[in-house]
């Protein structure tokens, strides 16, 4: 229950109001429901991150096979960002919103319930084309309500609802899955509909349609062409794939390297805790002094942090030493997502956010694509030393790349923050 200004009723003013103030105030109704929808979600996210363990344990897979259907379901998260993108600018977040997490609650069902490669590879296509489909919806959404100086302190508190239930799903993920993986779609399926049908009730449509935007971004039409054509998003979002492909090790690869030290279910669910827990204490108190730095220069930090921390886990063979580099590279995520998805809000017009927001999320999803396909590969051909030095090379790579993008996304914010783009 928050009061008018965003600031939780009953807090007693001094200290302690002076803190939440300046870090939850001032944001409008709906979006505390995207937020609270959001952390509910990510509460029953527990089949991603074990999704190896249970194909190559549960299902028989062999680690080929189980690289290649997890390689699918990233495809299908591909594809399901764009149509999410499109659907989003055309018909709406909400209802947009609304239908993906729905459907992806019975499609993860099916996985689930799924046998053989066959059956396993349809419904992990059928899942990946829903699993994302939200995203650029719900960026939208925060873009649509809240103002460009706002965004990215809005952005950091979905952030940070996300690790708040992911920290809980992956301990809670780690324990159910020694009884059974079945707990785990259950859970996941149930919380992913709940998400849906909350903003279906209380959070209104607020997309901006193409007659009422601003200027020539509502004028000259083009949808994904026009955003394609835009040379800094291009740049920004082949400079995110790189980053998310050593981001998403952590769910996708590094279980299977912990189970060759002969570390389970529940010792990878601790280890990856400590990203949800660090995240929770270390991103209210560091994010608001970050979103006011130059963000080009806050994510070069960021990825060179994870790309590090990466590197670092060629070191680990125990749960402490997977914790240790757990947290080096948890810091650097924090540092790189206080700005990330506010960039893309200020790169795109007003009646493209969902297409633009869906071009970003193709980096997140082409993340999860690669991820498994190229990190088994170097974990079957190299071992952990080979994966994880790649990791660190290539957050280095990112860092550079984009430092070299900073000159033209500083003056695109610019432009962001004039009253010509923003929709309030």
């Amino acid at each position: 229950m928050t009061t008018l200004d965003g600031v939780p009723a009953g807090v007693p003013p001094g200290r302690v109001a002076a803190f939440l103030r300046p870090r939850l105030g001032g944001l409008p109704r709906p979006f505390w429901v995207l937020w609270a929808g959001t952390l509910l979600n990510r509460l029953g996210t527990m089949v991603e991150p074990f999704l190896g363990l249970y194909l190559t344990t549960t299902r028989g897979l062999s680690l080929g096979q189980a690289g290649a259907v997890m390689a699918v379901l990233g495809a299908g998260s591909f594809a399901g960002q764009l149509a999410g993108g499109w659907l989003a600018d055309r018909l709406g977040r909400r209802i947009t919103l609304t239908a993906a997490t729905v459907g992806t609650g019975a499609a993860m069902l099916a996985l689930g319930y799924a046998q053989g490669i066959v059956a396993l590879t349809a419904a992990a296509l059928l899942l990946g084309l829903l699993l994302d489909m939200y995203r650029p919806a719900s960026a939208a959404m925060v873009a649509d309500l809240v103002s460009p100086a706002e965004r990215p302190r809005a952005f950091g508190l979905l952030f940070w609802a996300i690790n708040l239930g992911w920290s809980v799903a992956m301990v809670l993920g780690g324990t159910l899955a020694q009884q059974g993986f079945a707990w785990l779609f259950w859970i996941d399926a149930l919380t992913c509909a709940g998400f849906g049908l909350l903003v279906w009730r209380a959070v209104p449509e607020t997309r901006v349609r193409p007659d009422a935007a601003s200027g020539a971004a509502g004028a000259s039409g083009g949808g994904f062409a026009r955003a394609l054509r835009d040379r800094v998003m291009v740049g920004y979002v082949l400079v995110a794939l790189v980053y998310t492909f050593v981001l998403m090790q952590g769910m996708t690869t590094m279980p299977l390297a912990m189970k060759e030290d002969g570390l389970g279910p529940r010792s990878y669910g601790i280890a990856f805790a400590a990203n949800g827990v660090l995240i929770i204490i270390v991103q209210p108190l560091v994010g608001a002094w970050l979103s006011r730095r130059d963000h080009t220069s806050v994510l070069a930090a960021g990825f060179a942090l994870v790309g590090v921390g990466y590197g670092l886990t060629t070191l680990a063979s125990s749960v402490t030493g997977y914790i240790g580099a757990v947290l080096v590279w948890t810091l650097g995520e924090i540092t790189a997502a206080s700005v990330l998805q506010a960039v893309v809000a200020d790169l795109a017009p007003a009646d493209l956010r969902g297409r633009y927001s869906a071009l970003y999320g193709m980096a997140w999803s082409g993340g999860f694509l690669l991820a498994p396909l190229g990190g088994t590969q170097l974990l079957d051909a190299g071992g952990p030393p080979a994966l994880w030095l790649t990791c660190l090379g290539l957050g280095l790579v990112a860092a550079a790349a984009q430092l070299a993008l900073g000159p033209a996304i500083r003056r695109r914010r610019a432009l962001a923050s004039a009253p010509l783009f923003s929709s309030q």
